[in-house]
């Protein structure tokens, strides 16, 4: 039996690296962050006007992390991407992903076809409104990075091989 949690901020890489993962183990995939895209999406919001909106609607994070942490604790083997998946997860390898914020703004810019001031003005405001939320709500400071039992520079690696050095992890975790 297995779960592995895959969390970072924004434009880190956690949704592609997470695909890559559960396609790898032929486990299933959670994702949160795609949910909450798809969220902002149905009612016609940018992201960070979906984070604005949801500051002020915290049943809207508490839908998606009860959602993700039912369905995970259902699943033998299952991957979980979210930006609190390795808070939320109990019993998981968790692994946080990072990069550079420039180089995060840039891939924003790049996924979303925006303009890249554009994207590192959104990207920090969400960052800021979610740091705010998860606080207020959980009472977590998603700085702090010391529940991972790994965390990989994802400016350092291409996705294959953040799979790698991960699978590598978590077959020496479970030794």
């Amino acid at each position: 039996m297995g779960r592995i949690t895959v969390s970072g901020l924004p434009g880190s890489g956690t949704t592609t690296v997470a695909k890559l993962l559960a396609e790898k183990l032929g486990w299933k995939l959670i994702s949160a962050g795609e949910v909450f895209r798809k969220l902002a999406i149905e009612r016609g919001m940018t992201l960070e006007e979906f984070s604005q909106f949801a500051e002020n609607n915290p049943e809207i994070d508490i839908y998606i992390d009860k959602m993700q942490r039912e369905l995970a604790e259902r699943e033998e083997n299952v991957v979980v991407e979210g930006r609190l998946s390795g808070w939320m997860i109990k019993d998981a390898f968790k692994v946080w992903i990072y990069a550079d914020p420039e180089i995060r703004y840039e891939r924003i810019a790049k996924r979303e076809g925006i303009e890249l001031s554009r994207a590192r003005v959104e990207t920090r405001r969400r960052e800021e409104l979610e740091r705010r939320r998860y606080k207020k709500f959980y009472s977590i400071d998603i700085d702090d990075i010391s529940i991972y039992h790994l965390a990989i520079n994802s400016g350092s690696f291409k996705p294959e091989e953040i799979v790698e050095i991960i699978l590598k992890a978590f077959d020496l975790a479970r030794r």
